[in-house]
């Protein structure tokens, strides 16, 4: 009776282990799983909405290779892919390109992803490219420059595209950055007047467009759609007839995103309330330094003016910081420019180069016995007269140089005539600049018949190879054929909800954009 007992006691206590073993599994499950949930739930609540919205006036069309708007470009750029992407700092990387080789120096080979597949769900081939580029050379659009030398296109099989160009084009991968379209998705229809909606093979689409508003909807067919997932589900664009009406639209609250070269946004939004993100343009202005005059062919000469002219100061007083300062045509940004033998401003420097190179300052100018005549240092500075920021910054320019004894002389004509000018090249100096091309090329600058008639047979031979571009740097930073002034810059503007890792630049003013979202 007494084990019974006993064995009676046993069971109960290990029926008691089991419920409270049970018990305690349980609640540490419920624990988890509110936690979880609470972590979920504080997730969802700094989540993104379901669309960020940005303005544009002045609609043409989505296509982006019949498009003229600035804006529309950018945006497509999230629709639309290249054969060859630019990165951050402006390198090329594939993207529906495999690989290129260059056969030799007007013939170029592509291999493409047959693998990526058009929003419709078809599939890229190497007749897409060769559509693509036909539809660009029929007309003048923002793309067609990328494609002016390319004599015929061959597609020998659904993965490869061979370029035959009517000339040399150094660097020309750098011109594959414009978008590719679908040659069977226009099949029968006219390019330029279809109603059809473009269909691209990147990270949104088009949804629908209306008289006023355009949906973009994430692409689930997009190649990166599991590892680079859009936070954002769609974007929506509005359309405006002004730019003053997207400003005014923004301050309601009723537009996340704005990209503006304007430097008087503030005066239209305030300067409170939002967040910014400026960024170098690719407009860039210089001085050109003839140097066959017989004045200028000094390099000591070219060199005091480099060092005499104060490009910070320049920007503050004339342009309020609204430009930046630029010394080459490669700082915006490439990882090709190179700081090796810049000259930077100082005063002091710019009378020591010219007192080793020969001047002698005597009543309040330089002079130096040239060819057997006393040359004084007066300088023609030519300006376009229509063009107050170059009117403005020569005046500058002329105050700068007066400080070390430079005499300036400002000649302000009209465009006809500084065209004039500037083709024939007969001038002393001359404010001028260019946009830059994607293509780093600085043939332009250094090659035959360059604006300032600079002759170095050594950085000529070096121009074709972009190893060497460290070392052309050097060069021209010591003979200086020309003098870097300032840069456009340009405003990525974003409602203070909207978040992510914002680096624009001026390929790409929407990098990252997969990683930007608006918090609730």
């Amino acid at each position: 009776m007494k084990n019974n007992v006993f064995k009676y006691i046993f069971i109960v206590v290990i029926i008691l282990l089991i419920i409270g073993t049970v018990y305690v599994i349980y609640n540490q499950n419920t624990t988890e799983d509110d936690v979880e949930e609470e972590e979920t739930t504080q997730e969802s609540t700094i989540d993104m909405r379901d669309s960020l919205t940005m303005g544009i006036s002045n609609y043409d069309t989505m296509n982006p290779i019949l498009t003229n708007n600035k804006e529309i470009i950018n945006i497509t750029k999230l629709i639309f892919d290249p054969l060859l992407n630019i990165t951050s700092d402006y390198r090329v990387e594939p993207c529906l390109a495999k690989s290129w080789t260059k056969i030799d120096d007007t013939t170029y080979e592509v291999k493409i992803d047959t693998s990526i597949k058009w929003q419709d769900g078809s599939s890229l081939i190497a007749k897409d490219v060769s559509f693509t580029v036909d539809r660009l050379k029929e007309r003048n659009t923002v793309y067609s420059a990328n494609v002016a030398d390319v004599q015929s296109v061959e597609t020998p099989d659904t993965e490869t595209v061979i370029f035959h160009l009517s000339r040399a084009v150094n660097f020309f991968e750098f011109n594959l950055t414009f978008p590719i379209l679908p040659s069977m998705y226009y099949l029968n229809e006219n390019f330029e007047t279809t109603n059809k909606i473009p269909i691209g093979t990147g990270m949104y689409k088009i949804a629908s467009i209306d008289d006023n508003t355009i949906l973009l909807t994430r692409n689930d067919r997009w190649r990166f759609i599991k590892e680079k997932t859009p936070k954002a589900q769609s974007i929506t664009i509005k359309r405006y007839g002004t730019m003053g009406e997207i400003y005014n639209s923004f301050k309601l609250g009723n537009i996340d995103i704005i990209n503006t070269s304007t430097s008087t946004y503030s005066e239209h939004i305030g300067t409170m309330g939002y967040n910014k993100k400026e960024y170098k343009g690719r407009n860039y202005d210089y001085i050109s330094l003839n140097c066959n005059d017989i004045i200028l062919q000094d390099k000591a000469v070219r060199q005091a003016i480099n060092y005499a002219i104060d490009r910070n100061t320049l920007v503050s007083t004339v342009f309020s910081n609204n430009y930046y300062t630029a010394s080459s045509p490669l700082d915006y940004g490439s990882y090709l420019y190179s700081h090796e033998g810049e000259i930077s401003y100082n005063s002091e420097q710019a009378r020591t180069v010219l007192e080793e190179g020969g001047w002698t300052y005597r009543n309040d100018k330089w002079q130096k016995s040239i060819n057997g005549y006393v040359r004084r240092l007066t300088l023609s500075l030519i300006v376009p007269e229509e063009n107050a920021d170059r009117v403005n910054a020569a005046n500058e320019i002329k105050r700068q140089l007066q400080n070390v004894g430079i005499t300036v002389n400002i000649t302000k004509v009209s465009t006809e005539k500084y065209y004039e000018y500037l083709n024939n090249k007969n001038y002393q100096m001359i404010i001028t600049g260019v946009t830059n091309s994607m293509n780093p090329d600085l043939t332009y600058f250094y090659g035959d018949g360059n604006l300032a008639n600079y002759n170095n047979s050594d950085v000529k031979s070096k121009l074709n190879s972009l190893d060497n571009y460290a070392e052309i740097q050097k060069v021209v930073n010591d003979e200086v054929p020309y003098i870097g002034l300032y840069r456009s810059k340009n405003t990525l503007i974003l409602n203070a909800d909207v978040g992510g890792n914002f680096s624009p630049n001026s390929y790409d003013v929407y990098d990252n954009f997969n990683e930007w979202f608006r918090q609730k």
